[in-house]
């Protein structure tokens, strides 16, 4: 069981640093760094919070298919991964529809995209050459020149039924957004169909102490939106610091490998020290 935190993409980018090297000192597992249209780039800052540790592993959560050829992006993650043997998870999701169609990359089929971008990106990384004309994805006979000694996981951040047996089939971990809890994971696995080996990501807003409440229902709402249930439906680690841990490890009960806690409001590694404290 794994816990990890993430770098909240309304922080400021330069306080990453300080924030990765602070985590690195702690008993938290991963960094994970945010890749949203307008905010900021997720490979510069997996590369920057993997350059200024040295234990976390850091994922991306999560890289848009539509806006990454998948050649250029296994570079990328093969560079990163030469670097940091060991320290990378590799996030690849449909990216967000209107934000897709905002600049131009919405693409005929979202399935058929993401996973041929999976399966290349991987074989890729794997070190094999690949020649793939899909729907969406056309490769001819390439090849990292330099693939990693040790591949680094790649994981689909995806929501949908549909998606996340895609996930199960072509990805070695999935990844669900903020708002699942315990009661929805096992039917989540269930739908993944994969092996034990397969890692499961959960998300999850932390809110710990009291205060903030205008700013937790608006980021509630927001979130509700997205999953497109009521918000009293988008579950979180909220309350006393030994709610919040109960709540993360009932998500690790219910069958996720991990958890990432994304904290609301300001003190973010206050909040984070306070779960620790508790698990």
């Amino acid at each position: 069981m794994r816990l990890g935190v993430m770098f909240d993409r309304d922080l400021p980018p330069e306080q990453l640093i300080p924030f990765a090297r602070a985590l690195d000192e702690t008993a938290v597992d991963d960094l994970w760094v945010v890749e949203d249209l307008g905010w900021t780039g997720g490979l510069t800052s997996a590369a920057t919070a993997l350059a200024v540790t040295s234990r976390l592993r850091v994922g991306l959560g999560i890289a848009p298919a539509p806006l990454r050829n998948p050649m250029l992006l296994a570079m990328e993650l093969g560079n990163l991964a030469r670097m940091h043997p060991g320290r990378l998870a590799a996030g690849i999701g449909h990216g967000v529809h209107d934000w897709m169609r905002q600049v131009g990359a919405a693409p005929a089929s979202p399935l058929a995209l993401l996973e041929e971008t999976i399966t290349a990106v991987s074989a890729l990384l794997r070190g094999e050459t690949v020649t793939l004309h899909g729907r969406s994805v056309h490769l001819d006979g390439v090849s990292l020149v330099h693939p990693p000694l040790e591949p680094p996981p790649v994981l689909a951040g995806v929501k949908r039924p549909r998606s996340l047996a895609l996930s199960g089939r072509v990805a070695q971990g999935t990844i669900v957004p903020e708002g699942v809890g315990p009661d929805q994971v096992p039917g989540i696995v269930e739908t993944i169909g994969a092996g034990e080996d397969h890692e499961l990501v959960v998300f999850t807003f932390l809110r710990v102490g009291s205060g903030g409440d205008e700013e937790t229902r608006a980021v509630v709402a927001g979130q509700a939106g997205f999953l497109e249930v009521a918000p009293e439906d988008v579950a979180m680690a909220s309350g006393t610091a030994g709610e919040a841990a109960a709540h993360v490890k009932a998500l690790w009960a219910a069958g996720a490998t991990s958890v990432a806690v994304r904290p609301i409001g300001g003190d973010p590694l206050g909040q984070v020290n306070a779960l620790l404290a508790e698990l």
